[in-house]
């Protein structure tokens, strides 16, 4: 089983489509990757040998960031909009969505589940 950056890729898929599985690689960069590497694209996980294993780690490692460095950078960017008070970081502190979607009805992602009000009956 190949191990990069802290993930085990799934051994009956492509290379190509096994990349993806690694936070901050999608289909384009894993493309990227190999072509890099000298890696056959089609090659599966499990037929991989350990030197283009070693390679495929190594241009990760140097050229991308992925996975939980790129989720701190994530954090931060998010945390400095919550700490400068700007309306998207209004947005983030009060768990609403942030980019500019109707809140009247769904939105139920960012909101949770709901939370049925009930009319107080006057005696």
């Amino acid at each position: 089983m190949a191990r990069i950056a802290g993930v085990d890729l799934p051994r009956d898929k492509r290379i190509a489509i096994a990349l993806t599985y690694i936070y901050g690689i999608g289909r384009s960069t894993a493309m990227e990757i190999v072509e890099k590497t000298d890696v056959d694209p089609y090659t599966r996980v499990r037929d991989l040998t350990e030197d283009e294993i070693a390679r495929l780690r190594e241009v990760i490692d140097r050229d991308y960031k992925v996975e939980g460095e790129l989720r701190a950078e994530n954090a931060a960017h998010v945390k400095r909009l919550m700490d400068i008070g700007s309306y998207r970081g209004l947005r983030h502190r009060r768990g609403l969505p942030v980019r500019g979607q109707r809140t009247r009805t769904n939105a139920r992602t960012r909101k949770g589940p709901r939370k049925t009000v009930g009319a107080r009956r006057s005696r």
